[in-house]
């Protein structure tokens, strides 16, 4: 009996189940039914959202939280063109995604058919890799293509645009070889720049190491500690670089940068070394490129080579995996002469330590923090962007870089709530909570329908000041208080809203009532959602300036309006 040949669809869906693909996030369409369709009966859950953007957002969020592949199916034209944030998102902060858009018929493309956009052309800046399938016999080698793409060297979103009629046609047998001519990957480094590297080390007296978002994707930690517990290095981390090293460890300084600890870009100011491992150096910790480190000895570790002097000109690059690179340099240390140093660094920690003030209305930053109390620094934790996303890197000690979620390059509003399901379902069993800005909240509370129907326990507090509240501080520093679309009158009653979509409320506006209805919001063993009703006009501290250099640093509000930034917000 001859053996019944498979659609391309079919064929798509027995290679993801080959590569461990769990959950399928997405919203279907007529372009995408075929591939719908290959799903029933098979042994991959597909999670239904509410919107494009946020199936892509739960695929990164479920990424993040597991190390393995997101992947997220929808349908042409606007149902392709809704997954560009989540793609940009993505491809900022280096996740390893698979989308697949269902396409117009191949014979259609050009035509300006119904739902036919040029989903390639549209994305091509916004991913790693992408596809346009045209022959059916290519999907198996395509597919297996883009999960390598997608989860090797630097990660990133690969895109499989696939027509109707190839993802509908029968498949015939075909070897399915990958074909990546070009494509390599780098691991070690040359032992001539391991024992350059190993030789500049000894040689500092106040060495600082950055760790970046590429020594979690690495899996360094345990390296990274070697390291730093070897010569008696301070820490600094990026925004994405949170708990490579645990933020409670005595060397960890925290995050430094625009919003980071005093402490940490003092560091930074002082260090007669600082080696990069697995950061690019961004325009939120380095600011003023002619002041940054001028008299230190840079070192940088990355695996792209691409991010090698080009915003840090540095004196030695390392191309490679961050821990391959550091396995092959701990040989080669020597403990140095750092007592000093480090005993500077602590002084900075007593004397510049982050505070709030806890008189008056409710401030966002006291329930971060007894958040972070109740959950004893153990929860997965996601963010939308803005104020209330610095003030949670700044009151969430963070134990594990797979534990903190944010969206750092891209600095996507709406991205909390999605990334957290997608984090909820890689890792069940964990307490999962999103703190989100009331503005970022609005732009994907659609997904709650999600949530409800997933039945699992997301913790969501909403940081509810009223304002886009990272808009309103810049206005109200560098505008002379000339508020401009940024007051959000009009806000629903989110614990309310949560009810009408079965899921939980409660509400804070007291201080003496943080800790009873925090509690009992994690105590919920469904999904629950917080509503605080915060002081509308704090600001976050420490700052520096867009443009500005480390040494310019805001401890708190300047007695007078300061000249305009040259960054964005």
């Amino acid at each position: 009996m001859a053996v019944q040949e498979k659609t391309g669809a079919e064929a798509l869906v027995d290679i993801m189940i080959e590569e461990g693909v769990e959950y399928i996030f997405g919203l279907p369409g007529g372009s995408a039914i075929p591939l719908f369709d290959a799903l029933v009966g098979r042994n991959i859950k597909l999670v239904l959202t509410r919107h494009e953007q946020g199936a892509v957002h739960m695929a990164d969020g479920y990424a993040r939280a597991t190390g393995k592949t997101g992947v997220a199916l929808v349908t042409s034209g606007p149902g392709a063109t809704n997954t560009v944030t989540g793609l940009f998102t993505a491809l900022m902060d280096s996740i390893p995604l698979v989308v697949v858009t269902g396409q117009m018929p191949a014979w259609t493309l050009g035509l300006d058919a119904f739902q036919e956009a040029d989903v390639s052309g549209i994305t091509y800046p916004c991913v790693k890799h992408s596809y346009l399938v045209k022959d059916v016999d290519d999907i198996p080698r395509i597919m297996r293509e883009a999960f390598f793409l997608a989860s090797s060297g630097r990660p990133g979103p690969v895109l499989i645009d696939m027509p109707k009629n190839v993802s509908g046609a029968r498949i015939s047998p075909k070897a399915d070889t990958m074909q990546l001519p070009g494509y390599s990957v780098p691991k070690a480094a040359q032992d001539a720049e391991v024992a350059r590297a190993a030789t500049l080390l000894a040689a500092a007296k106040r060495p600082l190491l950055l760790v970046g978002h590429g020594a979690a994707i690495s899996g360094a930690a345990t390296e990274v500690r070697a390291l730093a517990e070897t010569l008696q290095a301070p820490v600094v981390n990026t925004l994405l670089g949170k708990g490579v090293l645990p933020e409670t460890h005595e060397l960890n300084l925290g995050m430094l940068g625009m919003h980071g600890t005093a402490y940490a870009n003092k560091a930074i100011i002082d260090c007669d070394l600082i080696m990069s491992i697995g950061s690019r150096w961004d325009d939120r910790i380095v600011s003023k490129y002619d002041e940054f480190c001028v008299n230190a000895v840079k070192i940088h570790i990355d695996i792209d080579a691409a991010e090698i002097n080009k915003v840090v000109k540095v004196d030695l690059g390392i191309v490679g995996d961050a821990k391959t690179v550091l396995r092959q340099l701990l040989p080669r240390l020597v403990k140095g002469d750092t007592a000093d140093w480090v005993r500077q660094t602590k002084r900075w920690r007593r004397d510049f330590p982050l505070k709030f003030q806890k008189e008056g209305k409710l401030r966002a930053q006291q329930v971060i923090q007894e958040l972070y109390r109740l959950t004893g620094g153990k929860a997965i934790v996601t963010t939308d962007v803005g104020q209330h996303q610095m003030w949670a890197a700044q009151f969430i000690l963070s134990e594990s870089g797979r534990d903190w979620i944010s969206s750092g390059g891209a600095g996507t509003m709406g991205f909390g709530l999605p990334s957290a399901i997608g984090a909820q379902l890689g890792r069940p069993g964990e307490t999962v909570v999103a703190i989100v800005g009331d503005g970022g909240f609005q732009m994907t509370l659609s997904e709650l329908a999600t949530l409800f129907n997933l039945k699992i326990p997301v913790k969501i507090l909403v940081i509810n000041n009223h304002y886009l509240g990272m808009v309103r501080q810049w206005q109200n520093l560098f505008y002379d208080n000339r508020y401009s679309g940024v007051d959000l009158e009009g806000n629903p009653d989110f614990v309310k809203l949560a009810g009408a979509y079965g899921i939980k409320g409660f509400r804070i506006s007291r201080s003496a009532d943080v800790r009873r209805v925090l509690k009992a919001a994690l105590d919920h063993p469904g999904p629950a959602l917080i509503d605080a009703e915060v002081e509308q006009h704090d600001n976050v501290f420490p700052m520096i300036p867009a443009g500005a250099a480390h040494k310019d640093m805001l401890l708190g509000p300047p007695r007078r309006v300061l000249e305009k930034p040259t960054g964005g917000t």
